[in-house]
């Protein structure tokens, strides 16, 4: 029998979906799963977004260039100016989704063995993309009791070799919703200049800061225009999850010479995701108010619920729409399984993503798990009240 890739070995399971059969088995039994563990919002896709499906008038689904439509990238580049982030349409890749642009920008600026710095927790498929370019992930571990604040820039000096290339962040970061604030990023700023690395930043939650807190860009970090690629994606800020369309932007003219060619040889984007990616551009700014102050609703539910449960710890994020929470138990991927296969609390339970799978470091986070604020309010309480009740009799409660 022909044998497997090292990659494909290597390539890890998703953590946010790994126990999608236990909730599956949970639903067929009867009960009533409250999906905390995947960022899937339940907000409604702006309308202007909608229409342009539905209105629209092509005779043929072509391909588009390669970069993406130029009316599309001359209007998100109009968008990035909007919000003090100076780039042209020429530094704009427009890829498939998120994911597609870090995977580009990975074998873009790396090669085969070389190391990309992540602070951890991250983002669990950063894994997955740095298996797939053949890159080594390096952790620097964050801690829940900071609110995963940035780690000291030492830890960051320390893990630099020779083999390093890259540092990572999400910003405000996907699992833990920690903004970083404009002081950190300076610091790795000074790191990236120091050692001449490449700095990606995805910011693909941008929109949703909170309690006054401000994004502040890496594209608008002094002194290291040609190290900086940014990172974007419709899915969330639009609640366009399927539609598949991000972007990777770099004033680095060679990096987007070199991403282009990554482009052109999976041919084009999707033109029909690009249409409504396009038109969501007009979304009005009172969807985004309106979608934050949802939001705040919920984090505040979400956050003081699980803080007046005995023994649980969730730092209050201040963006995105995620948090990382601390729970007594031996070990929090039991605790999830055990919540889909043997609880139910007025015929419902709770589905998380454990938070050893957003670790590199072996051994991380096996208390911990991360939980998508995204459902309604009733939701959420009933949610929060599920876990209350489960904590009272889990057997591995320490």
């Amino acid at each position: 029998m022909p044998i497997l890739s090292n990659k494909a070995v290597k390539m890890p399971e998703s953590p946010i979906r790994k126990l999608v059969p236990y909730a599956e088995k949970a639903k067929a039994s009867g009960k009533t799963v409250y999906h905390l563990n995947i960022g899937q919002p339940d907000i409604e896709t702006p309308e202007v977004a909608l229409n342009a499906i539905k209105n629209m008038d092509r005779k043929v689904i072509e391909y588009s260039h390669s970069a993406g439509f130029e009316s599309y990238r001359n209007k998100l580049s109009a968008y990035y100016k909007s919000i003090n982030i100076n780039v042209e349409s020429s530094e704009i890749l427009v890829t498939t989704g998120g994911s597609e642009a870090l995977t580009f920008g990975f074998m873009t600026t790396c090669d085969p063995g070389d190391e990309v710095i992540i602070p951890e927790p991250f983002y669990a498929n950063y894994n997955g993309f740095a298996v797939a370019a053949g890159l080594n992930v390096v952790p620097v571990t964050a801690s829940i009791e900071t609110g995963f604040a940035l780690p000291p820039v030492e830890e960051f000096e320390k893990k630099i070799t020779s083999k390093t290339k890259a540092i990572v962040i999400c910003n405000p970061g996907n699992p833990t919703g920690y903004l970083y604030s404009k002081e950190e990023l300076e610091k790795l700023r000074d790191i990236v200049k120091k050692h001449d690395l490449f700095l990606f930043a995805d910011e693909v939650y941008r929109e949703f800061c909170y309690d006054g807190a401000q994004p502040f860009s890496v594209m608008n970090l002094e002194g290291i225009d040609q190290n900086v690629i940014l990172i974007d994606s419709v899915s969330k800020r639009y609640s366009m999850c399927g539609a598949r369309i991000g972007c990777l932007i770099s004033r680095n003219k060679e990096v987007m010479a070199a991403a282009l060619k990554f482009g052109q040889a999976r041919l084009s984007p999707p033109t029909i995701d690009q249409i409504a990616a396009e038109a969501a551009l007009a979304t009005p700014q009172s969807y985004f108010d309106d979608v934050v102050s949802e939001y705040v609703k919920r984090r505040d539910i979400m956050i003081e619920g699980l803080n007046k449960i005995p023994d649980v710890f969730c730092p209050k994020p201040s963006g995105a729409f995620y948090c990382v929470a601390k729970f007594p138990v031996d070990n929090a991927e039991r605790f999830c399984q055990w919540l889909l296969e043997e609880f139910e609390y007025d015929g419902a339970t709770v589905m998380m993503a454990p938070a050893n799978g957003f670790y590199s470091t072996k051994g991380q986070g096996e208390q911990e798990a991360r939980i998508a604020y995204v459902l309604n309010q009733d939701s959420l309480r009933k949610s929060v009240k599920c876990l209350e009740e489960a904590l009272k009799v889990y057997p591995g409660r320490i």
